[in-house]
């Protein structure tokens, strides 16, 4: 099963100069919550704006450089081959990012995991168009004080 979890502006906006848009703690700790003991997929850059590995997961790391080696990681070079390892599996696998391997992804997921933030920023990545997943199976409001965001789990119709 594959899950794709990210956060998302008012304008579908995820990043900035290959970092993320927002600090937002509470985000942090839902991304945590559902990725720990899974399977994570996420593009070399992704990678490397995270600066590490993210502990108690498999972290695959898709890279168009055959030469591409991180210790810890498993490293692919096809991300749709890594797809389709996962689409019929029991398993749920959840891709982290980036913008080109969402675009990718999107066509052969089966939920997302969205935080909605109400906001609109600048931004250079954004998130494919994801109208196809109208089935909302769960929502959270929050407003921390400094954020308005949803917690959204979509899936297809």
């Amino acid at each position: 099963m594959i899950s794709i979890i990210a956060a998302v502006g008012k304008n579908n906006a995820i990043g900035r100069n290959n970092r993320l848009l927002w600090n937002i703690p509470e985000d942090m700790v839902h991304f945590k919550k559902k990725t720990t003991g899974h399977a994570v997929i996420m593009g070399d850059r992704t990678y490397e704006s995270v600066g590490r590995l993210l502990p108690n997961r498999k972290n695959i790391i898709v890279s168009l450089d055959k030469d591409y080696k991180v210790e810890g990681a498993e490293v692919r070079n096809d991300l749709e081959k890594v797809l389709n390892e996962y689409k019929n599996s029991d398993e749920e696998v959840f891709v982290i990012g980036g913008g080109m391997v969402y675009k990718i992804s999107l066509p052969m997921a089966d939920k997302l995991y969205l935080t909605l933030v109400d906001d609109a920023p600048a931004a250079d990545t954004f998130f494919p168009d994801y109208s196809e997943f109208s089935n909302i199976v769960s929502e959270e409001k929050v407003d921390n004080g400094k954020h308005k965001f949803n917690f959204l789990e979509l899936t297809k119709k």
